[in-house]
């Protein structure tokens, strides 16, 4: 007879593997419909088949093309991310922490928050020039207001009564902000770095139709001009199937080090 700790994983385990193989079948069944539609109702030029795009995806990964388009767009993206985060936090709790640094930057935020990176697009060319650091910005700038307003909501949603028992306790205001704010916060902090990461993907196409070389938008955008609809196609599917990675080891890494804070 099995143990009552060993009931919950088996549960477990049969409910991942159910929802494993409900996955699959789905994605099967959308290969399927998308071969049989492109083949009966479209031409190649409008909507390439499935296997048409995997032939042209082993072809440009042989000849190293594929493989650079993709290391360009994710070092942009990891960067822009990266730097993003960091700012983000740092503003986030510095606004929910002293009242006077969110009256001060609170109509500054809640101002630039609401002009999409597509407008900064022309004054960053402007000042950065046509290089890395324009790229970069762009999804540092989508990345950070994510993070802030997420960190700052989680200080919001600190209850007050557990201040006030820290504060019992003989805390300074720097224990209870090390030890009470930080961890309190620290879900909605992951939780706004998780939905910025698909707001970086998406900035990042943007970000490479102008004055780049190498990118999954740059991918998109040449292919365009040519009529290589295969080969749109394949940056589209490749920055989702990035996307999709991307987002299950982050998901991983938080089960791993920070499950201690109940992130969903």
């Amino acid at each position: 007879m099995a143990s009552t700790a060993t009931l919950p994983r088996t549960a477990w385990t049969a409910a991942a593997a159910r929802s494993f193989l409900i996955g699959c079948a789905s994605l099967l069944v959308g290969i399927v419909v998308w071969e049989i539609v492109a083949r009966r109702l479209f031409t190649p030029v409008r909507l390439p088949p499935l296997s048409q795009i995997f032939e042209r995806a082993v072809e440009t990964t042989l000849d190293g093309q594929l493989p650079r388009h993709v290391a360009a767009s994710m070092f942009r993206i990891l960067a822009g991310f990266v730097i993003g985060s960091a700012a983000g936090v740092l503003l986030g709790l510095a606004m929910g922490a002293f009242a006077p640094v969110r009256r001060f930057l609170d109509p500054i935020v809640n101002f630039l928050r609401f002009i999409p990176p597509i407008a900064w697009l022309s004054p960053f060319l402007i000042w950065f020039g046509i290089g890395e650091t324009t790229k970069v910005l762009l999804i540092t700038y989508t990345v950070t207001f994510m993070v802030m307003l997420n960190t700052l909501a989680g200080i919001i949603a600190i209850p007050k009564n557990r201040i006030r028992v820290a504060q019992c306790l003989g805390a300074s205001r720097v224990q209870i902000f090390a030890f009470v704010v930080v961890p309190a916060c620290v879900a909605y902090i992951l939780t706004g770095m998780r939905i910025a990461m698909g707001n970086a993907f998406v900035t990042i196409v943007t970000a490479e139709m102008i004055a780049a070389q190498a990118g999954l938008g740059y991918l998109i955008l040449v292919s365009k001009n040519f009529g290589g609809t295969d080969l749109i196609f394949l940056g589209m599917i490749t920055l989702g199937i990035l996307g999709l990675l991307t987002d299950r080891l982050f998901v991983m890494a938080i089960g791993r080090y920070a499950r201690r804070y109940h992130l969903q």
